[in-house]
Formats: C-alpha cells, structure tokens, sequence
C-alpha cells in the first residue's frame, strides 16, 4: 500500500498550510494532448491538463498505489497515473465521457499500463457503492469537480454566424439535468459535499484528496469556488493540507504569458465595455486534503 507518512505528519506538526506554484501549462493544452488523446477529447468542455494530473500524481501518491477520480470525464488521470506506474480507476456519470476515456486508454496505453487502468459509469456520490470491496483502500483521489456555472464547448463558427457561443450538447457536461454540472448555489452545495463525504469512506487513513477548481465568474461575481470547496471538505470530515497554484499560462523569464480561452476573452471584453475591470484567472486552485488517520 503506497504511504507518504513521512511527510504527512512532518506538515501536521508544523499546523502549516504551504502554497505552492507549478509550473503545469509551458505548453498549451492542445499540444499536451495533441497525438496522445483521440479527437473525441476535444469535445469535453472541462478537462485537466496531462501535466498537471501528472504531478498531482507523482506528489501525493507512491508507484502502486491505487488512484481513483470520481469525476474521471476523458480519463486523464487515469491515463497519466497508469503511465507513472498507479493502479487508477475512473468513474464518470455520463456514459459518453466513459466511452471516451475508454477509447484513450485503448489508443495511448501499451499492454502493461493497459492493465493498470479502468473505467465504471456511476455517480461520484456513491463511490463506495460503486468500487465495492476496493473502498476504504484508496491512496489518492484527484479529481476537477464542476465549477458552479456555465460551461460548454465553444463553437466560434457557430458564434460568427450569430449563433450560441457553446455547443449545447457539451453545455455543463450533459443535457442531463441531473448532472451534478447543472447544480448552483446550495444544490451544488448538498450534493458536493455528498460526493466529499463519499470520498472520505472510500479513502484509506492518510490517504490524500486533491481537487483542480478554478474561480470563475456568475451573474456579473467571482464564485470562490476555492473556498466554498475547503469547506465542504473539512465539513465532510477531510483535514486541510496544502494548496498549489496551477499556472495556466507558460512561465517565461519570471512573467506569466497567460492563454485566455475565447470564452473569457469574450466575456472580459463585454466586462471592460460595461466599465467593469475584470482580470483573467490564469491560474487552477489544487487543494489537498488528508482523511485523518484515525478516521475509520
């Protein structure tokens, strides 16, 4: 069973909560996954970056451990955990995000890392359920949860003609409403800290969750989704134990080149021409939380 004890209790000791920045985005997440993920990829709205899933991965786990994401969507965690030699399981709601973390598996994985890797559709809410006797024996779950508001593929031809800026069929993950990327507010609320409280049982003691969220922009406010997500950790039972800064601009000569998407370049534009002076978020909130080891 893969351990990190060693540095879990030296950070406990000391009651410190260490900020780090990592360098995760020198290059674009096109080029990342450009030759590696088949075209299907593309299609989702809210994917991790490989480089970033690699070093949650290679930081908070050992070679063998078991890492699960619960929200896996493409597979990249599963994929890059299965290349750095983790057992890794992924579970998604949707049953055409499964499909396509399937078919990366299939394209990227030679034989060995292959069997290191697998897919279930289920709901992150019931984790234990879905693993069954695999719970409470995880090392590491890392996962990007749903980020409280709209996302979607964008479509800038559809956009030039007048139309929607997103692709509906990719609008919060699903057509779905039950789909936990539909929830605002307290919805989303309850049910994330269901999905918390799942990951707490399914987890071993010492074992670490990681979550990738981003602040973003609803109804004119910046959600703190950073926030709102340590708090439903720490209240479904989690210690607070560090917190990354993902840069998702290339670092160069101590300045951040920043690669907005056309969808915040859209809505900071419209910001700025209604006198509102709204910067780009260039950065993903990685938070880690450890399950105590007395926690059964």
């Amino acid at each position: 069973m893969a351990t990190l004890h060693k540095v879990t209790s030296g950070n406990q000791q000391r009651g410190s909560v260490p900020l780090n920045i990592w360098p995760c985005a020198q290059t674009s997440a096109q080029w990342q996954r450009q030759g590696r993920y088949v075209k299907e990829s593309f299609e989702h709205p809210g994917k991790m970056l490989p480089d970033l899933a690699r070093r949650i991965i290679e930081t908070y786990s050992a070679p063998g451990g078991l890492v699960v994401d619960p929200m896996c969507g493409i597979g990249t965690t599963m994929i890059e955990g299965a290349v750095l030699g983790r057992r890794c399981i992924g579970v998604d709601l949707e049953p055409r995000w499964a499909s396509v973390a399937v078919a990366n598996i299939d394209h990227i994985l030679d034989d060995e890392q292959w069997a290191r890797a697998e897919v279930r559709v289920g709901d992150a809410r019931e984790l234990p359920q879905v693993l069954g006797d695999l719970s409470g024996t995880v090392d590491l779950i890392a996962t990007s949860p749903p980020y409280a508001c709209e996302v979607g593929r964008v479509d800038k031809e559809a956009w030039a003609r007048g139309d929607v800026l997103c692709d509906p069929a990719s609008l919060n993950y699903s057509a779905d409403r039950s789909n936990l990327g539909h929830l605002r507010q307290e919805q989303y609320r309850e049910a994330m800290l269901a999905v918390y409280e799942a990951c707490l049982t399914t987890l071993r003691p010492g074992g670490f969750l990681v979550t990738v969220t981003k602040n973003m922009h609803q109804g004119g406010r910046l959600v703190h989704l950073a926030g709102i997500t340590s708090s439903l950790a720490q209240q479904a039972g989690f210690g607070y134990f560090q917190h990354n800064l993902a840069l998702l601009g290339g670092l160069q000569d101590g300045v951040i080149k920043a690669r907005p998407s056309f969808w915040q370049q859209s809505h900071a534009r419209r910001a700025h021409a209604c006198g509102i002076r709204r910067h780009l978020v260039v950065h993903e909130d990685v938070l880690v939380f450890l399950k105590p080891e007395e926690c059964a």
